[in-house]
């Protein structure tokens, strides 16, 4: 019985390192890492939550917004890598190169395989949104991913961009309604506050 109880744990264990390794994170992120300090007007209980990953089940999107430095990729990745030790398949992209890998993609006909791969992962991260020009030809890319994911599977977003005024940084507003209407209206919102964490950790390792 301790063997077998062994050699599960290490399959189990070599599983959640091969889905933390295929999910491409770009940062070290844990839940149990993140700071919950009131100025940060990051709602703990909701975060806990999203933890138990049911919204993956659920086939439901988390936007988070906040300003530079503010840990939006980091609360992504900690939820990312946490629905990865739960077993659940992720995926991380900068949405700007993954524009760019899916335009790269319809050059060589192999647009169609890589969305389908894509959709393959139970949960999407799309890092970054709104800090380049989404033009038509990148709104009918991004409506073609999120269509695929609609109610099935879940997705994140991350954007310095209030999301009040997402409708203006997409160019054709038709397209524009039912991409929002996809990807806003069912999902939870974090929006994140306060100084720099970047900055703020500099500030402690100066002190220190």
């Amino acid at each position: 019985a301790w063997l077998t109880d062994a050699e599960w744990t290490n399959r189990n264990n070599a599983r959640m390192d091969r889905l933390i390794k295929n999910a491409r994170f770009r940062y070290h992120a844990l839940l149990e890492e993140i700071s919950f300090e009131s100025t940060r007007n990051i709602d703990k209980d909701l975060v806990m939550r999203l933890a138990d990953c049911t919204f993956i089940d659920n086939g439901e999107n988390i936007i988070i917004t906040g300003s530079t430095g503010a840990g939006k990729s980091y609360l992504a990745t900690a939820l990312g890598v946490q629905a990865c030790l739960k077993n659940y398949k992720v995926l991380y992209f900068n949405l700007g190169k993954l524009f760019e890998t899916l335009t790269q993609s319809k050059a060589d006909n192999s647009y169609i395989r890589e969305l389908k791969r894509i959709e393959k992962h139970d949960l999407l991260i799309l890092d970054d949104f709104g800090l380049q020009a989404i033009d038509t030809q990148r709104q009918l890319t991004l409506l073609d991913l999120i269509e695929g994911r609609q109610a099935r599977k879940a997705t994140i977003i991350t954007s310095q961009i209030p999301v009040k005024v997402w409708h203006e940084l997409l160019e054709e507003k038709t397209l524009a309604d039912a991409i929002l209407d996809r990807i806003v209206h069912s999902s939870h919102r974090i929006e994140l506050k306060g100084e720099s964490m970047r900055k703020k950790t500099r500030k402690q390792e100066f002190l220190t």
